[in-house]
């Protein structure tokens, strides 16, 4: 089998979906626009295409395809083949996708749930758009909003075509997530009614991973897969693909993809940030530089002691509230998953200097020069090769533990992303 991460190796890529052999995508099927709000005013296509290479991504997502400008931007630049699959001029594949955020009220409480859908085609992804815009503007938000429930726009959808898939986004962050503790509900079936068999996966979110996920019944229960991708509101490397999933398939088509999420046949691993690494990990009170563990939040009560108002809960509470196996539980269909601090974010700690400074820049190109891609260098680049081209022993060091899943982060809180911080730190983070 051949790993075609490489962003040298596009024509390869392409080449090897006419043959029999299995090709590794290693995707990031959740971005956004320019259009979406606090997004990067330079976020486009080129942008995506051009990163997502030197990050090793293969597959990504369009982002706010129903966006009328950024439509525009789809159609100029992306060339349908007969798979489904979106190609730059160079080849570089994109699939359709957006994401939706719903408001609406069920079982007596306000919820607000965001979810991703993808289209086989353009033709479907046309009338996608035509569905939305009968409940909705669509030119103010790449992530438009629309006041119904997850159910009612699940048999939507369903009606046009089976074939679009409804996956719910960052299933446990507190505001916008399927299971968030604020505007979310306690499971699939609550949500999703008569429609919960059409929902064959939820994606993780930062904050949580799948052996967090495995607790729950309905996810362990094998009917229902995780998958992982960015939600990125910028195009850099420490944004997009910093969580996604590796698909092994025989060809790079959009029903192949789509049998994988569904069926977990060709779903291969994902790739998840350390759930500490979330903006919604722990509880707490951003404007309060206050944070604390589930045992500290029972402790008090769950009021913040600076405030003395109920702190934000986090997923790591919240997924305690809700779990039915005990922690450590993996169900027999469980796929590998790899947790792992964006590069940026390991020489930054390192050099002790800001994440796009000029200096860790110099390290970043320097790497991604020597070893292709930055996944390639997470995952696979050995110590020895690393040491030849004379890299820093520190941070070779941070590589190889960030590749044992061995980086301690101080957990992220109410909208804060958590940190790397030091060994001799930890013992007062616990």
């Amino acid at each position: 089998m051949e790993i075609f991460a490489d962003p040298k190796n596009s024509k390869e890529f392409l080449a090897s979906s006419k043959t029999n052999k299995k090709i590794e995508v290693f995707a990031d099927l959740q971005v956004h626009s320019k259009h979406s709000r606090a997004t990067s005013i330079h976020l486009s296509i080129d942008n995506l295409e051009k990163y997502g290479r030197i990050k090793g991504l293969n597959l990504i997502g369009t982002g706010d395809f129903q966006h009328p400008l950024h439509r525009k931007e789809i159609d100029e630049k992306l060339t349908e083949d007969d798979k489904g699959i979106l190609r730059t001029k160079s080849g570089f594949a994109f699939l359709w996708q957006t994401e939706v955020s719903l408001m609406f009220t069920q079982g007596g409480k306000g919820r607000a749930i965001h979810l991703l859908i993808f289209a086989p085609n353009t033709d479907v992804a046309n009338k996608i758009t035509e569905y939305l815009a009968s409940k909705g503007r669509l030119d103010y938000d790449g992530r438009p909003i629309f006041g119904m429930s997850c159910r009612n726009l699940t048999h939507d959808l369903k009606e046009i075509d089976d074939k679009i898939e409804i996956i719910p986004a960052h299933c446990m962050t507190p505001w916008f997530g399927l299971f968030g503790s604020k505007k979310g509900f306690d499971s699939l079936k609550e949500c999703f009614e008569d429609q919960t068999d059409k929902i064959y996966a939820v994606e993780s979110g930062m904050s949580a991973d799948p052996g967090m996920l495995w607790r729950f019944e309905e996810i362990a229960g094998g009917k229902v897969n995780v998958v992982s991708f960015s939600d990125a509101h910028s195009f850099w490397p420490w944004r997009i693909g910093r969580e996604s999933t590796i698909f092994e398939v025989d060809e790079l088509s959009y029903d192949n993809i789509i049998k994988a999420i569904r069926t977990g046949e060709g779903l291969k691993a994902t790739i998840e940030t350390p759930p500490s690494y979330g903006k919604y990990h722990w509880d707490g009170h951003r404007d309060c530089d206050f944070s604390c563990n589930p045992r500290e939040t029972k402790k008090l009560n769950g009021i913040c002691p600076i405030c003395k108002k109920p702190v934000t809960v986090g997923v790591d509470y919240r997924v305690e509230e809700l779990a039915k196996n005990p922690q450590g539980f993996k169900p027999k269909n469980a796929k590998p998953y790899h947790l792992l601090v964006p590069l940026h974010e390991l020489i930054s700690f390192n050099l002790n200097s800001p994440l796009a400074s000029k200096k860790t820049w110099e390290i970043y190109n320097s790497l991604i020069d020597n070893f292709e891609n930055e996944f390639n260098i997470l995952l696979n680049i050995s110590k020895e090769k690393l040491l030849e081209k004379r890299f820093d022993e520190k941070l070779i060091e941070l590589i190889l533990l960030n590749r044992q899943g061995k980086i301690f982060v101080k957990p992220g809180f109410d909208g804060e992303y958590g940190k790397i911080v030091l060994e001799d730190k930890q013992k007062t983070l616990l």
